[in-house]
């Protein structure tokens, strides 16, 4: 989107009358460039995706995935969770539907980790911001976590960590063939606008922070604590990650940032992969469905499987960069 930067370079330097080579002026590109892009394409994105999920209802996806078992249903449901445009905390409903429709657990689970991990609409973004060489292998390893992470519960035999009422949930499904196409593109408009409504304020602040970061922290000062040549800087980054909640378009622009001061791309992706993926709010809402040994246990698969995925970007992500 280089008109797009060419753009508010013009509004910058002709109506605030600032250089992008000052500090003020490169903070302000960056705010109002990220944060137009980043609306742009969220929502185009997600108008495309839901208009295609409106053929594909929960008990229809049920259907689909129940036909299937072992490893293939695991990557059939991490799939599904990449067309899926929704944070940890608003996949968790849709994982207790199909938990209660009789989904084995492990895809299930499969699903709610590549939900908030990978979607559609943040690897358009990824590579926007990095190229596509990052995006696929960010994808690729994501899926890999989720069929990993599905299949270890599953062999587990875990299902009794679940809460009795989830299994006494159920889909309700609608007519989606009656549906016309003004109906279609009303649901992905409205979609469009609830997930617009539920994550601006993280894309702002998270601009925000990324701007700061850009401009005003010194490189000297974030490679000290977070460098590529410190062997505690993907555990750090996991483990600041998690405490926080965002969405994984707010995280974006924090994660070009690092990477921009000489942080390591794995770095970079491990923040954000805890975020999107192991934020506290999220786990608590988690905590209401599944008792705490199959909780521990996905805590603990998902932060084994994105430490190894910072130290493997860290350690080669130079032949993608």
């Amino acid at each position: 989107m280089q008109w797009l930067s060419n753009l508010v370079k013009r509004l910058v330097e002709q109506i605030f009358g600032l250089k992008l080579q000052e500090r003020l002026g490169g903070s302000i590109h960056f705010f109002i460039y990220d944060v137009v892009k980043i609306f742009i394409l969220l929502s185009v994105l997600i108008f495309l995706i839901s208009y295609v999920q409106s053929f594909f209802p929960p008990e229809r996806t049920r259907k689909i995935l129940g036909r299937f078992n072992g490893i293939t249903a695991n990557i059939l449901g991490a799939l599904l969770g990449t067309i899926t445009p929704f944070c940890s905390c608003s996949s968790i409903p849709l994982f207790i539907g199909f938990t209660s429709a009789g989904l084995p657990i492990g895809v299930t689970f499969s699903f709610l980790i590549s939900s908030p991990l990978v979607d559609l609409a943040s690897v358009i973004l990824l590579a926007s911001i990095f190229n596509w060489k990052i995006a696929i292998a960010y994808v690729i390893v994501g899926l890999i976590l989720a069929v990993i992470g599905g299949t270890i519960i599953s062999k587990a035999k875990l299902e009794k960590y679940v809460e009795p009422f989830v299994y006494s949930n159920k889909l309700i499904d609608t007519d989606q063939e009656a549906l016309t196409t003004r109906d279609r593109v009303n649901i992905s408009k409205d979609q469009v606008l609830e997930i617009i409504k539920k994550v601006w304020l993280y894309i702002l602040i998270g601009v925000g922070i990324g701007a700061a970061i850009h401009n005003w922290i010194p490189e000297n000062i974030i490679s000290a604590g977070l460098g590529q040549d410190k062997w505690y800087s993907v555990l750090l980054a996991t483990v600041v990650g998690v405490p926080m909640y965002a969405d994984i378009f707010g995280t974006l622009p924090i994660a070009e940032a690092l990477v921009l001061k000489g942080v390591g791309i794995g770095t970079a992706l491990s923040f954000m992969m805890a975020v999107t993926a192991l934020s506290l709010p999220s786990m608590i809402m988690l905590k209401k469905v599944v008792k705490t040994k199959l909780l521990v246990v996905f805590i603990g698969i998902v932060t084994i499987g994105i430490l190894i995925i910072g130290y493997a970007f860290n350690a080669f992500g130079y032949l993608i960069m």
